[in-house]
């Protein structure tokens, strides 16, 4: 069983399942503050090692910079002292990024996970000036989010040797699928916390060395993933392989005609939690989608259904 032990530079040894909590709305797309924060005590109650809102489940490119803080404040608000809570402050701008920053650590947040710039392309000089005008801002430990498929732009392992040297940086949550690369992070920087950014890489992530994961399907059903987990940390990795089969029936059906968040947010109503909608331009899955889900899931025998 490998080292999975949170890196010696991260001030806040995040380890086990931190799910990337939903950001919800009313019927008309308005922030519902309440229930956004509700759910961050909905994973918290049932096991989450932490949280993370304004991830891609938390929908935060389509949110307003004043939205995005407020989402922060009312996430602190319900459970900061219990677990950590790590804020998603990224944006296109080292300037937006900052500012992001700057509130999360004026409302308490832990942490802040900030995700390569997108849209235009970076370079590594570009990268390198992004993570350290943002670490200087902020006492906070800051967590890199890679995750190229969403946002144009890759860290070469070079690059992340770099970042790493940089005082506050904690951690890397990888979501980019590449286990090679993310084997070789790992080995390359022991300090650092590895964070698998994939509900297909749980057991895979855990396996390489990161000390957890930020999952999805933790969402709507974090018992089954904390399970995961704590039986891997455990030292039961025929159990922990099991229930990673059963992450991967839950993602399949997640994913099933249409965008995976809806699935999250589709699944959450099954289980009596509703969301809201999700902020157009997505979806959430329509009727026939969601009757679909449900059967799905009831043929899964999932706690909580």
């Amino acid at each position: 069983m490998a080292n999975h032990d949170p890196g010696a530079a991260d001030p806040l040894s995040l380890h086990g399942i931190v799910p990337p909590t939903v950001t919800a709305f009313q019927e008309d797309e308005s922030v519902d503050y309440e229930t956004t924060a509700a759910h961050a005590r909905f994973v918290v109650d049932r096991g989450a090692h932490g949280v993370f809102p304004l991830g891609t489940n938390g929908e935060f490119p389509l949110l307003s910079g004043e939205e995005r803080d407020r989402v922060v404040d009312a996430v602190v608000d319900e459970v900061g002292g219990e677990v950590p809570v790590i804020a998603g402050v990224g944006a296109p701008s080292t300037h937006q990024t900052v500012g992001h920053a700057e509130h999360a650590e004026s409302v308490g947040a832990d942490g802040i996970v900030v995700v390569t710039p997108y849209y235009y392309p970076l370079d590594r000089e570009g990268a390198l000036e992004h993570y350290r005008r943002v670490a200087e801002a902020v006492d906070l430990p800051v967590y890199v989010y890679h995750i190229p498929s969403k946002t144009g732009n890759e860290l070469s392992l070079d690059t992340l040797a770099e970042l790493a040297e940089i005082d506050t940086i904690a951690g890397v949550k990888d979501s980019s699928k590449d286990v090679p690369w993310l084997a070789q992070g790992i080995d390359a920087h022991p300090d650092l916390t590895f964070l698998a950014g994939s509900d297909s890489l749980i057991f895979t992530g855990l396996e390489v060395g990161c000390s957890g994961a930020v999952s999805a399907v933790a969402n709507a059903f974090p018992e089954l993933v904390v399970d995961c987990y704590e039986a891997y940390d455990a030292g039961d990795e025929d159990r922990a392989q099991e229930l990673q089969s059963e992450i991967f029936r839950v993602r399949d059906a997640f994913k099933a005609g249409g965008a995976y968040m809806s699935g999250v947010k589709t699944a959450l109503r099954i289980r009596g939690f509703d969301a809201g909608p999700l902020r157009s331009p997505l979806r959430l899955k329509d009727d026939e989608g969601a009757a679909e889900l449900r059967d799905e899931l009831r043929a899964l025998d999932l706690e909580g259904l």
